[in-house]
């Protein structure tokens, strides 16, 4: 049948060709952007799929970022507090030197204190102008507060802790008692002592060891437990023992509570003195337990006595003990404290204190949410800061303070700078571990999730060239040839002018 009104099959050749048309459009396109999703009538679910990762990329890239900028900040604080070592390490030379007080002349005491004197200066400006755009971190503007301290804790310092927006008490359960190593020393009173023929002036003699050192004594008939007692007393120092008069003997105990403390007697000479020694009770009370004492003649090996560290649970979590100070260190919590000796040696439940807020807090994960939140104590390092309450704070060692160098106490000045050099490297060794087992971990684990996330994006959203380039050549011939039919389909209603002849 020939028509002229209707050319049924040109109509069917640009429908085509405009398909032909719109898909090498679309290909042409696609290699263009480099996309095979470029809006969503390309693919609805593929384009939801890839959105939602392309903000995961984004969430990620800012959390690296964020953790390489952590890692900045602490790189600061932690070449300050570098540097504050080397500082009290030099404090330390001086005091040490000052102790040969037969060795320097005044004025060279006065040099060192002057010494001394600039180098504590020169701590507090460190303290005071360590900063990271401005934002102080080493003057106790990122420490922790904590409000409502149980009057039983001497120092509680708080190294991270997750708050979200609420506070946290610190719950302490104490499931075991801190001892001291003991031994208690029945003379039966004043020493009687048996003289002999060939050794008429005889001596009560023992050693003595303690956690610090060891030292032997020898008393002479008639001496009395006080005289005993002040003697042992003054070498406390160098034996970590100290010694009370307890009912017919000598309570002597280490001058600290813990597993490495201990105290160990050993009679080189009894002398035929009455009595004998034995380990403290359980308790850790002055009397001795009568039944398991051993006559001075009887004791061929030493008596010793160890101490105990505190147990408690800390928020649930077990708490490592030494002495009668606490460590925990968990995903919520991690903290130092340090009990007074009575609760040190009570079973007890109470509230150490409530954290309510400080530390750096930062976010280093690609959510906003308390998993990604990582908050990091620092507290100041300020002379009158740096110490301990047991031994004193670094300013002691100020000039006119009770531990100068010229006519101080340079005992203590030695405790007070080991206890200083102590607290500094503990800090800058919980920033290397922040650094390598937080920051850096993160930092590695989060470039792994953005590579699997990019590649999973691109497996989705980006074109395949190969393919692409195939269905446009494709498209193109099968344009060309749609337009060569569509003007085959536009030629043949001509033919009806052959029938009018």
């Amino acid at each position: 049948m020939t028509q002229i009104n209707t050319n049924v099959s040109s109509m069917i050749a640009q429908r085509v060709l405009g398909q032909q048309n719109q898909a090498l459009n679309q290909s042409l396109e696609r290699l263009s952007t480099g996309l095979r999703i470029n809006r969503g009538a390309d693919d609805p679910a593929g384009l939801i799929a890839s959105e939602n990762l392309r903000s995961e990329k984004v969430s990620i890239d800012a959390a690296i970022g964020n953790a390489e900028r952590a890692d900045q900040v602490v790189n600061v604080a932690e070449g300050a507090l570098q540097e504050v070592n080397s500082l009290l390490l030099e404090a330390q030379s001086l005091v040490h030197q000052s102790a040969n007080d037969a060795g320097l002349s005044n004025e060279e005491k006065e040099a060192n204190q002057e010494q001394l004197d600039s180098i504590l200066q020169t701590i507090d400006r460190i303290s005071a102008s360590t900063s990271f755009q401005g934002t102080q971190l080493l003057n106790g503007t990122m420490d922790f507060t904590v409000s409502a301290q149980h009057a039983d804790v001497e120092a509680m310092d708080v190294f991270a802790a997750t708050l979200g927006n609420s506070n946290l008490d610190v719950n302490v359960m104490i499931t075991q008692s801190a001892h001291h190593g003991a031994v208690f020393m029945d003379t039966s009173g004043t020493l009687a002592l048996s003289g002999t023929a060939d050794n008429p002036d005889p001596k009560f003699s023992f050693e003595l060891k303690g956690a610090e050192g060891a030292r032997l004594f020898e008393f002479a008939d008639g001496t009395s437990l006080n005289e005993m007692r002040d003697q042992i007393n003054n070498f406390t120092d160098v034996t970590g023992v100290s010694a009370t008069v307890s009912g017919g003997g000598l309570d002597l105990r280490s001058t600290a509570y813990g597993s490495n403390q201990f105290v160990s007697v050993e009679i080189m000479n009894d002398a035929g003195q009455a009595g004998g020694i034995s380990l403290m009770d359980a308790d850790d009370n002055a009397a001795a337990d009568a039944a398991t004492e051993i006559a001075f003649a009887d004791t061929t090996n030493p008596i010793r006595g160890i101490g105990q560290d505190i147990g408690a649970t800390i928020n649930g979590a077990t708490a490592r003990g030494q002495g009668q100070e606490l460590r925990v260190n968990s995903d919520v919590l991690s903290l130092n404290l340090r009990v007074d000796d009575t609760t040190a040696q009570t079973l007890s439940t109470f509230v150490a204190g409530t954290i309510t807020g400080g530390g750096a807090r930062f976010n280093i994960g690609n959510t906003i949410d308390h998993n990604s939140e990582v908050r990091l104590g620092m507290g100041s390092i300020a002379a009158r800061h740096l110490g301990s309450t047991a031994e004193g704070f670094l300013n002691a060692l100020g000039s006119g303070s009770s531990a100068n160098l010229v006519d101080g106490d340079l005992g203590q000045a030695s405790k007070i700078l080991d206890s200083a050099i102590r607290e500094v490297s503990q800090m800058r060794g919980r920033l290397g571990a922040f650094q390598q087992n937080i920051v850096r971990s993160t930092i590695n684990s989060l470039g792994i999730a953005m590579e699997n996330v990019s590649a999973a994006e691109s497996a989705i959203r980006d074109a395949d060239f190969a393919e692409e380039t195939a269905n446009m050549t494709r498209a193109q011939i099968l344009a060309n040839a749609t337009m060569a039919t569509l003007g085959v389909a536009n030629a043949r209603p001509e033919q009806v002018l052959q029938l009018l002849g």
